[in-house]
């Protein structure tokens, strides 16, 4: 039996996924790949590192938040998990612990962390056992990667992980172990692709497969929000956070006011840099121009970029290294038609093809920002170009349903089998 007729034939295959918080506001394409995965056939069971603390919080993630499986650190269900792990598999629970620590050795901050993710991932396995999981991915190369690859040397429940960002361009302990024990790897980009090549040979990328981020056209979608305005509006939706390169669209703002042009600039997201970010707004005398509007729900976010004339990410590499994946923001302001104005780094010109589908400027460049933005509003028909380039583009290589569709054929797999992991390219080639 095919596993194509298995999901027809049996019940959904059950699938667990792990994540570091849930639901966190900033990271709907977790939310809605598993929805999309759910619709599709599989049963999916949610097991966050941690509850995220918010109060914004979108309508979908409620269902998944009241039937997720959250656990405190040294509860009594973890504790009696340590005990169950030493009965059933005793060698396997000191062989855990000691690659855990071992891998993580040389960087205190993962040191720290693994004293608690071992136990975590202990009471995990125990569950996903009991729930019948027979596949477990997880949303980032750290920690829970880290998560899955415990949880498969505990329940022998093989793993995947999406790679994203910061996750594989900063601290990278057991990045090479994490990729060589999966049954397969997905990241984002082709960019991380080659990353993990350069880093680790040809045996890491072939294991690897590009599957974007994505977002559905058909909720996304080109319209006019507001009558024709004389005022630039430009929208940027992005965490409050160094590498997303706010003090650069600011200082853009304060050229274009110093020129006369007249705009309003939003700013939604929310992070640690906010505080720094409102001082530098009215250090410049910005206030009437740029507003700082904090975290916002999915349908509040898409009425802000259909009343958007321009969508802005300034986003940097940090001296620190840490930088961009592919945003899932402008996935969504390219879809709505919007013009795009963004940094060329990373992934990001595999989203945006610079005067075709967006206007890429180098980074930590405020001068550049402001000419690309003048230059949308002296020339409306230009942002209707690149909008409309833009949609083409989403549809063609981020479309959510397709490339989580992608994803679900590869989950099908048994990927406990040798064969299948040797064939990981192969299967992901016939999918397309």
């Amino acid at each position: 039996m095919t596993n194509s007729t298995r999901a027809v034939a049996q019940a959904p295959k059950t699938v667990a996924y792990v994540m570091s918080r849930f639901p966190k506001i900033s990271e709907t394409f977790i939310l809605y790949e598993i929805l999309e995965l759910e619709r599709l056939g599989l049963h999916v069971e949610v097991f966050p590192l941690i509850r995220e603390q918010t109060q914004t919080i979108h309508a979908e993630a409620q269902a998944i938040v009241e039937r997720a499986h959250y656990s405190s650190f040294l509860s009594l269900p973890v504790l009696l998990a340590q005990g169950y792990w030493l009965r059933k598999r005793p060698l396997r629970y000191l062989r855990a612990w000691w690659q855990a620590l071992r891998g993580n050795l040389s960087t205190p901050s993962f040191l720290a962390r693994t004293l608690v993710l071992v136990p975590q991932a202990a009471l995990f396995a125990r569950q996903m056992r009991e729930l019948g999981v027979e596949h477990l991915h997880a949303h980032y190369a750290t920690h829970p990667a880290l998560t899955a690859y415990v949880v498969r040397e505990l329940a022998d429940i093989p793993y995947s992980f999406t790679a994203h960002a910061h996750d594989i361009y900063l601290e990278r302990p057991m990045l090479d172990e994490k990729i060589r024990r999966a049954g397969f790897v997905v990241t984002i980009s082709q960019y991380n692709r080659e990353l993990l090549r350069s880093l680790y040979g040809d045996s890491a990328a072939e294991k690897t497969v590009v599957i974007h981020c994505g977002v559905d056209p058909a909720v996304f979608q080109p319209q006019q929000y507001l009558l024709p305005s004389p005022i630039l509006t430009i929208v940027c939706v992005a965490s409050y956070q160094d590498y997303k390169g706010h003090p650069y669209l600011i200082e853009a703002c304060a050229q274009l006011k110093a020129r006369g042009l007249d705009f309003r600039c939003l700013l939604i997201g929310q992070g640690e840099d906010q505080p720094q970010i409102e001082a530098q707004i009215q250090r410049l005398g910005l206030s009437e121009q740029v507003l700082v509007l904090g975290p916002q729900p999915r349908d509040k976010v898409k009425d802000y970029v259909a009343a958007a004339d321009v969508i802005v990410l300034p986003s940097i590499v940090t001296s620190y290294g840490k930088q961009e994946g592919i945003p899932v923001a402008l996935m969504e302001a390219l879809a709505s038609e919007k013009p795009v104005v963004a940094t060329a780094i990373s992934g990001l010109p595999e989203l945006i093809e610079h005067e075709r589908s967006g206007l890429l400027v180098p980074e930590r460049d405020a001068t550049a920002l402001a000419d690309a933005l003048a230059r949308l509003h002296d020339d409306p028909e230009l942002g209707k170009r690149l909008g409309a380039a833009g949609r083409e583009t989403v549809l063609r290589e981020f479309d959510l349903k397709h490339n989580t569709a992608l994803l679900h054929n590869l989950l099908l797999q048994d990927w406990s089998a040798p064969a299948a992991q040797a064939r990981v390219t192969e299967i992901a080639a016939l999918e397309r």
